[in-house]
């Protein structure tokens, strides 16, 4: 039998002593200081997860931009996460696993092994051949769908020296990079977490 995959959370009582929200949030370190406490984030199964809305999964949501134009791709049918297929995101990020974690400890997971989990999320999905920065600019919280009642996005801008960047994922499709006029265009088209996104490529 196959193991249960095991995902990375927080207990939805941490976010709400933080404060809740819904959209967008820029006031990032005040939540990062009560995320990233030793004992706070932890790993449990994934369709428990999925489940279970009193723990929201930590789901780094990398966009990548270059010369003021932004990464975009859609979800093929192959997607892991299926309620998402078919519509376009600028996001790249995926669930955090116990390879990740510091030692395998399930139960003292670091601001630093988060950091290493979002370049290994990053590199599944595409190849970046350029340099980049990478800041974190916002939190991402949706409760008005049920993919976002169970997740939490922490929201990274990659700004890249060139857009040298090429799928490793079957799953990605239609990759080009647009300026938000283009992507406004097909906001309609775009899943939530990326429709919540696009007033923050203004800024």
């Amino acid at each position: 039998m196959a193991k249960e995959e095991q995902v990375l959370v927080v207990e939805r009582k941490v976010l709400e002593q933080a404060g809740m929200f819904q959209g967008l949030v820029f006031d990032v370190q005040r939540y990062l200081d009560k995320l990233f406490v030793p004992g706070v984030p932890r790993f449990i199964s994934r369709p428990q997860a999925e489940a279970d809305p009193g723990y929201k999964q930590l789901i780094p949501y990398v966009i990548m931009s270059c010369d003021g134009k932004y990464l975009s791709y859609v979800r093929g049918r192959r997607a892991g996460e299926s309620r998402l297929t078919g519509l376009r995101s600028i996001g790249i990020g995926g669930h955090i696993n116990p390879i990740d974690a510091d030692n395998s400890s399930l139960f003292a997971y670091l601001y630093e092994n988060y950091l290493t989990a979002v370049q290994r999320e990053v590199a599944e999905e595409v190849s970046v051949e350029a340099g980049h920065s990478d800041k974190i600019v916002a939190l991402l919280n949706d409760d008005s769908t049920e993919v976002g009642s169970v997740h939490l996005g922490i929201v990274h801008h990659w700004i890249l020296d060139s857009p040298n960047v090429s799928r490793r994922e079957q799953v990605i499709t239609q990759m080009a990079f647009m300026s938000p006029a283009e992507l406004r265009k097909v906001r309609g088209s775009m899943e939530t977490w990326s429709q919540l996104c696009l007033e923050l490529l203004e800024k």
